[in-house]
């Protein structure tokens, strides 16, 4: 029997954070109760390899059902648990695979490797997919050789090794069989790890870089150098990565498999088959896996596999056609099975377990393409996904195309849309006009997406090779009743009509987390939440932009506003045309850079008298500044008050603009201007503007100097100039954003707020003061 078999053994389990890897943590544990494991993890940036095993895997619900056997037993789950498990910091990339003294210790006391770490991602860089998926089992095997220990290691693998072949596959190296193409895995490694290094030297040109930084100034607009900075190099790295994906598509293709993880899988099992040594190996090699059929319970699942975000894409009526043979078999196995498998030929030992096993259904238990989309749309019109408003998407008929029909048609739509968001940006646009943008992004996140799955994931719908499963039966014929119910791999037991409609597709929505009632939802709205959030006692600081965060105006308005004050009818017509003539080279230079534009503009404040500006300001508050206010940001800033937290208004306005309001701030930070001996302004700023990462720096130093928390701290502004401040915080707010912010902010789960004026507030095209006697004296 299979628990007898593995009682009293020690079980090193690399992957244990991953699908199949917690799967098979669970079923260890609560089928094999007398084996110990050893879990090798990967320490996190934020949490050590302990605490992630604690998080990621034994929180995670597919424990629920032994945590529940044991509640109330002399050795509860928790207890058990600490019991049985060690954990080990280390990583399949590294030599020695990042072990410290100690822990190769525990590693050489095992009597069982099971190997189920990989790259699984099917668009890894190829220098990942290699590290990982080639390299890891080699490392492994070299480890434990250098320990000098032979305990039995089962690598885990994919059936998808076998390449694009039609017919037959057996369960065999591929190097062994008719498709061996002569291929040395040492020269793809060092291959792989050349062109990174090409690709990272091609990435720095001045060309190259010069092209990132506009791609960061496109997106971020006058966000400040830091941020910008950290934006071009994002896209550098993007770019890198995006031609080792390129490159790993190209190669794999080259040499007759899908992608780059079917590649480096297949060349993976021939260098641990030449390198292995002494250590037995057994290989198990799984089809797609999906959702459990039965164990740990119905429907379990880790994260989204491949199927799936095609399946929710068709049921939002995203995807009308996938590339595909309808009477092609899709190679599904439920996760379970393939678990159940992997713990069998652990139990086997590796005197009499198989050298490879295929767990895979199409050679006994075929599931065509065909049935799984009738399935699918037949389901989902019983059982509808809700749009945003409430109403039943209606799935569409599905077509079978040719792959490349389908990526025309999204190649054609992505070039469209791209075209579109570019043309929208130009456009002085915020507020819920610039949520046309961000809509605009979504269709074309959606249609990326989409794209990338018919690239991915069409070739696999399109295969035509047929696993064979022999060993597999052979070791299912072997086992007596007890084991069978406790440990099914028999690809047979699936009913697949069944499986779909009543296990698979309630898990995917489920785990989709899509609308599945009719009307307006009942829970409460992100926003509701956000906002609920910010205004909680335990927030420290709410910060302000102005304008157009607070008020409907800007310096250029209440530059106008002053500097017509004492002009004559005629003499405010001619200002109102020159500035109207100066606005579009105005604009541009705001859009560059805030903080120079700021400076160049003020310098109209030269010789304007002080006391004068002083006298004039108070009127500009209450005949401007008020009809321009937003109410509900003004009850926003006395909230914040109510709440018990510091507000603080940052503004690039004159500190004699926005000096009326200081009752309602604790602090505000304006900009300055040097005073002449004579009362004068001289039109110079006495510092820096407050805009851009100047204000984050601001608003950190007065939480560092007054004991307060960035992270507990709340900001409020409308452009991606003010992206350094939103980004300090821990709850940052887009109010009336401008494009640029308002897709950043929908990317990011921000919270936008709509505010506006007074119903009834002029809407003049320049805030002109009344006229009234002209004296000396600018502005």
């Amino acid at each position: 029997m299979i628990a007898e078999a593995l009682a009293g053994t020690r079980i090193a389990i690399t992957g244990c954070t991953g699908f199949v890897g917690t799967a098979l943590v669970e079923r260890l544990l609560r089928c094999v109760p007398d084996c110990e494991l050893v879990l090798l993890v990967r320490p996190g940036k934020r949490h050590s390899a302990a605490e992630r095993v604690r998080r990621e895997i034994l929180k995670n619900d597919a424990f629920d059902r032994l945590r529940a056997q044991l509640a109330g037993s002399a050795e509860p789950f928790e207890q058990m648990a600490a019991r049985r498990i060690t954990t080990v910091a280390g990583d399949v990339t590294g030599d020695m695979l990042g072990l410290d003294q100690h822990d190769r210790t525990i590693l050489a006391g095992c009597d069982i490797v099971i190997h189920s770490a990989a790259a699984v991602s099917f668009d890894s860089p190829l220098d990942t997919a290699v590290e990982i998926n080639l390299m890891g089992p080699v490392r492994i095997a070299e480890t434990l050789r250098a320990l000098g220990v032979t305990p039995h290691l089962v690598a885990v693998s994919t059936c998808y090794v076998a390449g694009n072949r039609r017919g037959r596959a057996p369960e065999e190296l591929v190097s062994a069989g008719p498709f061996d193409i002569g291929l040395s895995w040492r020269a793809e490694v060092a291959a792989a790890r050349r062109l990174r290094a090409d690709l990272e030297d091609r990435s720095r040109t001045p060309e190259r870089l010069h092209g990132f930084r506009t791609e960061a100034r496109e997106e971020l607009g006058a966000a400040g150098t830091p941020a910008l900075a950290a934006k071009t190099e994002q896209i550098r790295e993007k770019w890198v990565d995006h031609e080792l994906v390129e490159a790993g598509r190209a190669r794999a293709a080259s040499v007759g498999w899908p992608d780059a993880y079917a590649f480096t899988k297949a060349l993976g099992e021939q260098a641990l088959t030449e390198t292995k040594g002494d250590v037995p190996v057994s290989i198990v090699r799984p089809s797609i896996i999906e959702s459990a059929v039965a164990e740990p319970h119905p429907g379990w699942i880790r994260g989204f596999r491949m199927a799936e975000p095609v399946i929710l894409s068709y049921a939002r009526g995203l995807l009308s056609e996938f590339p595909g043979v309808p009477e092609g078999t899709v190679d599904v196995i439920p996760v379970d099975l393939v678990v159940a498998a992997i713990i069998a030929v652990a139990a086997l030992g590796p005197q009499r377990a198989p050298f490879i096993t295929q767990v895979a259904s199409g050679s006994t238990n075929p599931l065509h393409y065909g049935t799984l989309v009738d399935n699918v749309r037949e389901w989902f019109t019983q059982h509808p996904l809700y749009d945003a408003k409430g109403q039943p998407i209606d799935v569409p008929q599905f077509r079978f195309p040719g792959r490349g029909r389908v990526q025309g048609q999204l190649h054609r739509a992505q070039t469209a849309i791209t075209r579109s968001e570019r043309f929208l940006q130009k456009l002085p646009l915020r507020g819920k006009q610039a949520e046309w943008s961000a809509r605009l992004e979504e269709k074309r996140l959606d249609i990326d997406r989409a794209l990338q799955y018919v690239e991915l994931y069409g070739l696999y719908t399109e295969c035509e090779a047929i696993y064979a499963v022999d060993n597999l039966l052979t070791i299912w014929d072997g086992m007596d009743d007890h084991d069978r119910a406790t440990f099914c791999i028999d690809p047979r037991v699936v009913d697949w009509p069944r499986y779909i409609r009543e296990t698979h597709l309630p898990s995917v929505v489920k785990h989709g987390r899509v609308r599945t009632a009719p009307g307006k939802s009942t829970s409460e709205s992100r926003p509701t939440r956000l906002r609920r959030q910010i205004l909680e006692p335990s927030r420290h600081v709410a910060a302000f932009d102005l304008e157009n965060t607070l008020i409907a105006s800007n310096v250029v308005e209440s530059y106008s506003w002053l500097a017509t004050r004492r002009l004559n009818q005629a003499d405010k017509v001619r200002y109102t045309l020159r500035t109207l003539r100066e606005a579009p080279s105005l604009l541009a230079l705001d859009r560059r850079d805030r903080s120079d534009f700021l400076r160049f503009f003020y310098q109209r404040y030269e010789d304007a008298p002080v006391e004068q500006i002083a006298t004039d300001a108070r009127e500009l508050f209450s005949q401007l500044i008020l009809t321009k206010s937003f109410p509900a940001g003004i009850r926003r800033v006395r909230a914040h008050r109510a709440a018990g937290h510091r507000t603080v208004l940052i503004t690039g306005a004159m500190d004699f603009v926005v000096e009326p309001l200081r009752p309602l701030f604790d602090e505000i930070i304006a900009a300055e201007m040097t005073v002449r001996p004579d009362g004068t302004y001289s039109g110079q700023l006495t510092g820096v503007p407050p805009t851009g990462e100047t204000r984050a720096q601001i608003l950190a130093d007065y939480c560092d100097a007054e004991g307060l928390r960035l992270d507990e701290s709340v900001a409020y502004a409308d452009s991606t100039s003010d992206l350094p401040l939103l980004e300090a915080v821990g709850f940052p707010v887009a109010v009336n954003p401008e494009t640029r912010l308002a897709a950043i902010a929908r990317k990011r789960g921000w919270l936008v707020e709509h505010w506006a004026k007074s119903p009834g507030a002029p809407r003049p095209l320049l805030p002109l003061a009344p006229t009234r006697s002209r004296t000396a004296g600018r502005p």
